[in-house]
């Protein structure tokens, strides 16, 4: 069971990072690509410091492992973002990569290692 604890905490903190990491970069696109003003970039910053904190709250042997997992949920939040946010659906394709992706992190996070 405390298994179960570890990557109900894990996901947790990756979706939060993730959700931080997209809503900061998205702020910077907002300014540079949207012309919304630079104050955008301010809780942009901020919101790129939580995900920089998120990040570092999964529980792993390395932080190369960590950051590797987490590339699968950003894809998957990503895919969110693009369609609660900017109202495209993601497609067939979309929805397959994600799957790939996110089996992918499971396999980095969860394989046993020595």
């Amino acid at each position: 069971m405390p298994h179960y604890r570890t990557m109900l905490r894990a996901t947790a903190w990756y979706l939060l990072a993730a959700l931080a990491e997209i809503g900061g970069c998205y702020a910077f696109y907002a300014w540079l690509r949207l012309g919304r003003s630079p104050l955008w970039t301010l809780p942009g910053l901020a919101s790129l410091l939580v995900f920089a904190w998120a990040l570092t709250r999964v529980e792993a042997a390395a932080a190369g492992r960590i950051f590797a997992a987490y590339g699968g949920i950003y894809i998957f939040a990503s895919l969110a973002w693009l369609w609660l946010v900017e109202g495209q659906r993601p497609d067939r394709f979309d929805l397959a990569g994600v799957a790939l992706c996110l089996a992918g992190s499971g396999v980095i996070l969860l394989g046993p290692r020595p």
